[in-house]
């Protein structure tokens, strides 16, 4: 959501656009975030969600690079649509993935994604903003936040690798179903 949030300040600022205008265009932006995050979910379980989220690092800092080149308003409202909503994609994969490596964790995992999403909330747009006072553009946060994307994508790979065969499968899908991972769980609340 820090994306979402600035975006009405960079389309005023980059475009001179409207301030209702700038609402309505980030509003499209939002939606395809919001609405595709099941969407994540499901490609991440019938994929998995390591092969979804590195795929997903990688497109972002494809898009990303773009509009660091500063495209028309046109261009860079469907670059932001299509960032926005693969960043939801991306959600839905986190979460696929959580209770496969944190099964007995999960209320504090949640907990810490849910607290490093609202510091990235915060980070990304005033970052964006920083680098614009410094140095007159935008295109130096969208290149540094797609250097991070890549870092993201090639670390979740590194990571992951202990993961197989105990947590997860190739490409991390389940390997176990979600009912075999609970039962104990119950079973030790129960004793």
């Amino acid at each position: 959501m820090g994306l979402a949030s600035f975006l009405n300040t960079f389309y005023r600022t980059q475009y001179g656009v409207h301030p209702v205008v700038a609402g309505n265009l980030a509003t499209i932006s939002v939606l395809a975030g919001s609405f595709l995050r099941p969407v994540g979910g499901y490609l991440a379980d019938r994929f998995g969600g390591v092969r979804i989220l590195t795929l997903i690092y990688g497109l972002v800092a494809v898009i990303l690079t773009a509009l660091a080149c500063h495209p028309s308003v046109t261009v860079t409202t469907v670059l932001f649509t299509g960032t926005l909503g693969l960043l939801g994609i991306g959600n839905g994969a986190v979460f696929q993935l959580v209770p496969q490596r944190f099964p007995r964790e999960l209320g504090v995992i949640t907990g810490l994604i849910s607290a490093a999403g609202g510091l990235g909330g915060f980070f990304l747009p005033t970052s964006l903003g920083l680098l614009r006072d410094c140095t007159g553009s935008y295109a130096g946060g969208f290149a540094t936040f797609a250097a991070i994307c890549l870092a993201s994508a090639v670390a979740i790979v590194h990571i992951t690798r202990a993961w197989y065969g105990i947590y997860i499968r190739t490409g991390g899908l389940a390997s176990l179903p979600v009912a075999s991972v609970s039962e104990p769980l119950l079973a030790q609340e129960g004793s």
